[in-house]
């Protein structure tokens, strides 16, 4: 205690020299006129300016330093040096001269807490009003500090020195003091420009404003403060993906468009084609699922009835994204799991009269061709009674392939809308009936289509990277993840393997396969017999682990590693998660499919957590995600 207390008493005796020099330094004849300039009130702006303006940088450091003064000594009004700035210097010069002094003086006083900080504290806790214990809790104070700058009656100095109680670091704490200084500098200064641009009269219109504002504000001094603290102790809802539909108007769903719109103009040619007159309403729309963008296609289609669609829950992990996504109508589905709140979601748009919009693959196409979709989809379209609707797109896989990067130029993509059931076909049908026309309905194969349209040529510098993240396995010397990328050219870096891949997705030459389709092909019936001739088959790697953020501020976050198995008994984790050790187990009876990210990950849901395993090889990530079907099917 005795050693604190000599510090003190040292870093104020050191503190006494800066001060006389600060002195000196105002106190020198020019000086002297600055601050009669400052607080006369007999001066017209135009003598201000004339008496300031040949003084150079001795005036802009003199009025930096009174712009510190301000800050530190609370009980100096800060209006008068930014008004004098404004009058004598441009106004972006006069607000820079004044936030350097800000950021000095609020410098000094981050100083000051740190030697004086207990007995500081005890003087202003009196004087604002504010219960520092809960606001140094709270995690809302940044917010609170930016809320006490807009409030006239409040000294810069007490807010910077609630700034510091916060134990914020420097950084922090210059950040958010001067950000939230600068726009009551900006008004200051500009009060003394625009009384030098036009006239007095404007400027103490202004003027009495600000006072009127101040008297108010002090004369509701403790509910502002009692509010504030209010704020301060409420506790943060935490965030989750849970979500109760609600239908929206259409407007909301134009800018969103248009943005698309732009976005591909000049890179794709877009074509569609609406076979019906008018969409019932309740109803039912499938899509298919080739790319990503199938929501702004199926959506350009269903604009103006205000659709609801199912997306996947991941994106809602991100607070901001699942808000936008919200805000137009969409709603979260754990893919490949039984999820309550999604169907109750389902239920509720055909209710309330609105246009249910889903994917019924529920993920995107690995090589451009229907793949398959969970048997249940029938049984509630049966059970919804509701007219169907089917949205084909053709075109869209190869303009944005699941594995490729960016859009391929000169890419056509067909989208059209057609009836597939009324309520009355429905209610005399048998649910393999109705799996047989949405089947028919919704088969497509990318490559086939391809060929009716002899006129598109894709352009992309990039044509055949992410390729060795759909093909694993050499088809002539047999390595797996030895295929290598760049450009068009494809090779293999075990053999002498090579080729390039077309403007239309062919393989030039060198390869057995005449495209990407059925190389893949070729290595899931590879990866068939593999399994059928092991009866103790399994995929193993080390993996990083990652569930959905708590917070909202990301979409994932790592919460442990392991090893991650796959057998014809299930998926099995054992590693760490949130710092524990655990033992998790997925039978194959709770999994559909491994979802995977090509070149990134795979995954599968349980309620509303995502297990998103990123293992050791990357590129492997599509065999867990074919074995897992293969298993599936074997079941």
């Amino acid at each position: 205690m005795k050693t604190m207390n000599k510090k003190k008493w040292i870093a104020a005796i050191a503190m006494i020299p800066v001060l006389l020099l600060l002195a000196s330094y105002l106190l020198t004849s020019e000086n002297i006129e600055i601050i009669r300039t400052v607080f006369s009130a007999d001066m017209t702006g135009d003598q201000a300016q004339e008496h300031l303006s040949g003084l150079g940088i001795r005036g802009q450091v003199t009025i930096a330093i009174m712009a510190m003064l301000q800050v530190v000594l609370a009980f100096l009004p800060a209006e008068p040096v930014q008004i004098v700035a404004g009058l004598v210097y441009e106004f972006w010069i006069g607000t820079l001269i004044c936030t350097i002094g800000v950021v000095a003086g609020n410098t000094l006083i981050y100083i000051l807490y740190k030697i004086y900080g207990d007995r500081m504290r005890e003087y202003f806790d009196d004087k604002l009003d504010i219960d520092f214990s809960r606001a140094g809790a709270s995690n809302k104070v940044t917010l609170v500090i930016f809320i006490l700058y807009f409030l006239p009656a409040i000294p810069y100095g007490m807010i910077c020195f609630l700034a510091a109680t916060m134990g914020m670091k420097y950084p922090r704490y210059i950040t958010v003091t001067v950000l939230g200084a600068i726009p009551s500098v900006c008004i200051g200064v500009a009060l003394g420009h625009t009384a030098l641009a036009s006239s007095w009269i404007l400027s103490v219109a202004i003027f009495l404003v600000l006072v009127a504002l101040l008297a108010f504000v002090m004369h509701k001094r403790e509910y502002f403060m009692g509010k504030i603290n209010e704020y301060l102790g409420k506790k943060k809802e935490p965030y989750s993906t849970k979500t109760t539909v609600e239908s929206y108007p259409w407007r909301r769903l134009v800018i969103p468009y248009y943005i698309f719109r732009l976005c591909v103009l000049g890179k794709m040619k877009i074509k569609f084609d609406r076979r019906v007159e008018k969409i019932e309403h309740p109803s039912v729309v499938l899509c298919n699922h080739g790319a990503f963008m199938d929501f702004c296609y199926a959506g350009t289609l269903l604009e103006r009835e205000s659709p609801n669609f199912i997306v996947n829950r991941m994106y809602f992990y991100k607070r901001l994204v699942g808000n936008i996504l919200r805000s137009v109508g969409c709603f979260p589905k754990s893919m490949f799991t039984a999820d309550l709140e999604s169907a109750k979601n389902c239920i509720r748009v055909i209710k309330n009269g609105g246009v249910l919009a889903m994917m019924p693959e529920a993920r995107l196409s690995t090589v451009g061709r229907f793949e398959d979709i969970q048997e249940g989809t029938y049984a509630f379209l049966k059970k919804m009674g509701v007219t169907v609707y089917v949205i084909k797109m053709r075109g869209d896989y190869l303009a944005t392939p699941k594995w490729g990067h960016g859009i391929r130029r000169g890419s056509l993509v067909e989208a059209e809308i057609d009836l597939l059931f009324t309520p009355e076909e429905l209610a005399e049908m048998e649910v393999c009936e109705i799996e047989r026309r949405t089947l028919e309905a919704m088969r497509y194969d990318e490559l086939a289509w391809l060929k009716t349209h002899p006129e598109v040529h894709y352009r992309s510098r990039r044509m055949a990277e992410g390729l060795e993240n759909i093909l694993t396995v050499c088809p002539r010397c047999g390595a797996r993840y030895s295929i290598v990328t760049k450009g068009r050219t494809l090779r293999c870096s075990a053999c002498d393997l090579e080729t390039e891949v077309t403007d239309r997705y062919a393989f030039r030459d060198a390869v057995p396969f005449d495209n990407f389709a059925t190389w893949y092909e070729w290595q899931y019936e590879q990866m068939r017999r593999e399994i059928e001739a092991n009866a103790d088959f399994s995929l193993t790697s080390r993996v990083e682990l990652r569930h959905g953020s708590q917070d909202g501020k990301t979409m994932l976050t790592t919460v442990g590693e392991g090893t991650c198995t796959l057998t014809n008994e299930g998926l099995t984790y054992v590693g760490t998660r949130y710092g524990e050790e655990i033992e998790k187990h997925f039978p194959l009876s709770q999994i559909y499919r491994l979802l995977f990210g090509a070149g990134e990950d795979f995954e599968m849901y349980e309620g509303r957590e995502i297990w998103y395993f990123i293992p050791e090889e990357r590129r492997s990530c599509v065999d867990w995600y074919i074995a897992s079907a293969i298993l599936k099917q074997r079941e």
